[in-house]
This record gives C-alpha cells, structure tokens and sequence, in this order.
C-alpha cells in the first residue's frame, strides 16, 4: 500500500490535467457508496471519470434538434442526398 509521503510525491510531479483528474476522483470518492468497488482487474482506467454535474448542461440540448426517426438506420441515404443537393451541381 501506498503511503501518503509516496502519494505527495507523486501528485508533484503530474501536470494539471492529471491532477484534476485526481481531484474528480476523490470527489467521487468522498460521495461513497455511489462508487462500484474496484477490483484488481478493473483498476486500469481507459477514459476520464465525468461528474454528474459535468453532464448536466447537456440537458439543455435535448429536443433542440428534429431529424428523420429511422436516421440512425438510414443515414448513409440522408447524407449522399444532402451532399447531392449541396454539391450536385459539379
């Protein structure tokens, strides 16, 4: 285990980015039991930890924009004739 002299030293070497990653951590250390228990196979972390109020002001955007219902299936078809009608001249 780590001590905390180790852990000081540590934390003066990271450049800022990390070390707000570091304080998003113990932020959502501090809140308990919303944190899943880290396993030894899941301790490596492949994207930044995000709090919820980092994602609250996207909630302003919901319903802001209309789009055909089936575009996540045929977007490949909307796109070509959105390019076509922009372009299809040349």
């Amino acid at each position: 285990m780590a001590s905390l002299e180790q852990i000081q030293q540590d934390l003066q070497i990271l450049p800022q980015e990390a070390l707000n990653l570091v304080y998003q951590f113990i932020q959502l250390l501090k809140k308990g039991d919303q944190i899943p228990q880290i396993t030894q196979a899941s301790q490596s972390f492949s994207a930044p930890i995000t709090l919820a109020s980092d994602t609250a002001d996207w909630s302003d955007l919901i319903g802001c924009v209309s789009a055909e219902e089936d575009l996540s299936i045929n977007y490949k078809t909307y796109l070509a004739e959105g390019l076509e009608r922009k372009y299809g001249y040349r």
